[in-house]
């Protein structure tokens, strides 16, 4: 989920040793010192207020949902998932294997695929998503790793995720919605050894 550069950022960091990865909570709120963008402010701060009430009310969290679509493909891991309200409250989960990326509409109450799924070929993919998708084979951690560490750092539950490239890093970023904040978990993650270079 994209963020308006109008809101106001707090970093807290924390390094989570036993997982090699760290991560940086943000917290948002509206940025007073901008008011040329006060009015825009309010209508998003609205939007995250009633995303986050659907939110309060669904029954299957991201990390089932992801896992549901990872069981539709098997060996597929998930690239990003995000919830969504325009319609029916949803989980849209991109899912990658065997040279395949699929997506997938899983409901977020009743954890059954709504929508008929899309497939496509990674050599259909533009260069942007085809590196985040090359990058997710390089790193040890899956999204649900990140999910897991960031809805304990960020004491919420996740409403969003996925691999992004961040200033020629690569980083697993995690929304997760805790009371009524979303805050965003930007979480480093390890790269997998090399052959022959790994010390046993």
């Amino acid at each position: 989920m994209s963020k308006k550069r109008m809101l106001a950022i707090i970093v807290l960091s924390a390094t989570l040793a036993a997982t090699g990865a760290r991560a940086d909570v943000t917290h948002t709120s509206l940025d007073a010192t901008n008011r040329s963008v006060a009015a825009q402010g309010d209508a998003d701060e609205a939007v995250i207020r009633r995303l986050l009430e659907q939110f309060r009310t669904i029954k299957i969290p991201l990390s089932q949902a992801a896992a549901i679509a990872e069981h539709l493909h098997d060996g597929s891991k998930t690239a990003d998932v995000s919830f969504e309200i325009s319609g029916p409250a949803i989980y849209r989960v991109r899912t990658v294997g065997n040279e395949r990326l699929w997506e997938n509409v899983i409901d977020a109450n009743t954890g059954r695929v709504t929508e008929k799924e899309v497939s496509s070929s990674l050599k259909e993919l533009d260069r942007e998503n085809l590196g985040k998708i090359i990058a997710l084979k390089s790193v040890e951690q899956e999204l649900s790793d990140a999910v897991r560490i960031a809805e304990q750092a960020a004491a919420g539950s996740a409403f969003a995720g996925g691999l992004v490239k961040q200033d020629d890093k690569l980083n697993f970023v995690v929304v997760i919605a805790s009371g009524d904040r979303l805050k965003e978990v930007t979480l480093e993650p390890t790269k997998v050894a090399r052959r022959g270079s790994a010390h046993h």
